[in-house]
């Protein structure tokens, strides 16, 4: 039984700022609840431990698709969570930026199953959406960005220095 989960935000900053912002993979702890530690270990892969419901887990994610400004594609690759999804970003104008999460989740073990039934998934991430927002509004700027370009795993990649 797997979930979809989608959630939309608009946060007023500009495309760029947001975009950049959402590619500082090891400050999602400052705004997604759950989430103890990011840690990027090369442009495509990062290493997660979260903690919900008094439940820990680790596991990998893989991008597998990247392109600045418009969207970033993951996918789980270890550990006890299964999950892939896309966030896309989309310029409203000058000063906002819509950001769409889409999430399809593989609920494991019975209390994930039952949380996911009961909409915890979907409040979750509309939850970490709205921080995302508050934080992007309180800076007014990202704290740094990323801006290569990575594509699926069966095209070859190009990932220019950041700017």
């Amino acid at each position: 039984m797997t979930a979809m989960v989608h959630e939309t935000i608009e946060v007023t900053a500009p495309l760029r700022e947001v975009y950049d912002q959402w590619t500082q993979f090891e400050e999602f702890p400052r705004f997604m609840d759950g989430v103890e530690e990011v840690r990027q270990v090369d442009d495509r892969h990062c290493h997660w431990r979260t903690r919900v419901a008094g439940v820990t887990r680790e596991f990998d994610t893989e991008i597998v698709d990247q392109l600045p400004d418009e969207r970033i594609a993951w996918r789980t690759v270890g550990g006890d969570v299964r999950q892939k999804g896309v966030v896309t970003f989309e310029r409203v104008d000058d000063t906002h930026t819509r950001v769409s999460l889409a999430m399809d989740v593989d609920p494991q073990g019975a209390v994930d199953r039952t949380g996911t039934a009961l909409g915890v998934l979907d409040s979750r991430v509309e939850g970490d959406l709205n921080r995302f927002k508050e934080f992007m509004e309180d800076r007014g700027r990202a704290t740094g960005g990323w801006r290569g370009r990575l594509k699926p795993a069966d095209s070859p990649s190009e990932s220019p220095p950041a700017t």
